[in-house]
């Protein structure tokens, strides 16, 4: 009984061999992408937001209860010193009452030293001391009277009031805004750039734009400064993105953002998800799979460029399947459309562009 029970241990080995050999050999299908030829571009992504040129914050010199904002007044047009809202301001008055109650007193103090003096019986010491309390009093009278204009919110600039927070009866810290005034064109983005992004981004250089709120829309800008100093924390680079005045954007929109290094025209392209590593994969003769190292190019999100190896036309496996190998049977499957057209999407390596 045992040859015969080996004899179906063997057997049952190589059925299981035999099976795992055909299911190597079996052909795997994958789809593929021709080489074609379109525009690549090289960019620098970022993330920024819509601001004014020009613009303003109004904030509270002082701390205290709101009792007065102009009403309905977000849209209009104010001009620089326009009085746009006023803080309580009894406390303050009631020092100034206190200090001219004072004033009063010490001129008629220094009236009576006067007097005193020509009929010589104060000293000029007594004199000089009372004209110093007036003038001490004057000075702080004057102070007073300036610090009352603390409490009133006026416009620092000719504009249009963007936005208005805070109500009647809150109390506004000096931290609180309480107006946005600015002029409605032209628009910028307001960008923060890597540092290690930063020595590539110059003046002029053209910007594309994605939006949220017009995910169809072509939006162009271009580099307009670049704030000298950056920040060492965040390790950024302030840029700012001059927009069109016909632009759809409105202030307070957040946008991608990506700077256009440099563009090629008519340069070789596949889509990056043919590249494994740095291999392409490609169909040989007998139907394995084989591995080819071309050189790359410019490298975006959605594609790479080609610059040897291959030619326009030429199929390569993408998207690569997970674990493949140099060798395997493959069997392509026809994808329509797979080949595709038109011009190279920009991107970057930290996102996607327009």
């Amino acid at each position: 009984m045992r040859p015969i029970r080996w004899l179906l241990v063997l057997c049952l080995i190589a059925a299981a061999a035999a099976g795992a050999w055909w299911w190597l050999q079996r052909p795997l299908a994958v789809e593929t992408v021709a080489v074609r030829r379109g525009s690549a571009a090289e960019v620098v992504y970022a993330t920024g937001v819509v601001e004014p040129a020009r613009w303003a914050k109004v904030q509270p010199v002082v701390r205290g209860r709101i009792v007065d904002l102009c009403r309905k007044c977000e849209g209009e047009t104010v001009r620089l010193g326009e009085q746009i809202g006023r803080l309580d301001d009894g406390v303050a008055r009631a020092s100034l009452k206190e200090l001219q109650a004072r004033e009063a007193f010490a001129k008629g103090e220094l009236d009576r030293t006067v007097e005193l003096l020509a009929r010589r019986v104060v000293s000029q010491q007594a004199y000089d001391r009372a004209v110093s309390e007036l003038s001490q009093i004057e000075a702080a009278i004057a102070a007073q009277t300036a610090r009352l204009d603390d409490y009133v919110l006026r416009a620092p600039m000719d504009g249009t009031i963007l936005r208005r927070d805070g109500e009647i009866g809150e109390v506004a810290d000096t931290a609180t805004v309480l107006f946005w005034i600015g002029m409605p064109r032209p628009l910028e983005v307001l960008a923060e750039v890597n540092e290690e992004d930063i020595p590539r981004i110059e003046a002029g250089q053209e910007v594309l734009l994605r939006s949220d709120a017009f995910p169809d829309r072509r939006l162009e800008g271009s580099v307009s400064r670049i704030t000298p100093k950056g920040d060492p924390v965040a390790k950024t680079y302030r840029v700012r993105i001059q927009l069109p005045d016909d632009t759809p954007l409105m202030i307070g929109m957040t946008v991608d953002i990506n700077v256009v290094i440099r563009r090629k025209a008519g340069t070789l392209i596949l889509p990056r998800t043919a590249l494994d590593g740095d291999r392409l994969w490609r169909i040989g003769a007998d139907g394995r799979a084989v591995a080819i190292r071309p050189q790359i190019g410019i490298r975006s999100a959605a594609e790479v460029e080609i610059l040897s190896d291959l030619a326009e036309g030429d199929r390569v496996i993408a998207p690569v399947p997970a674990g493949f190998e140099s060798g395997r049977p493959v069997r392509a499957v026809p994808v329509p459309g797979a080949a595709g057209g038109g011009t190279a999407s920009p991107g970057a390596a930290k996102g996607a562009a327009p």
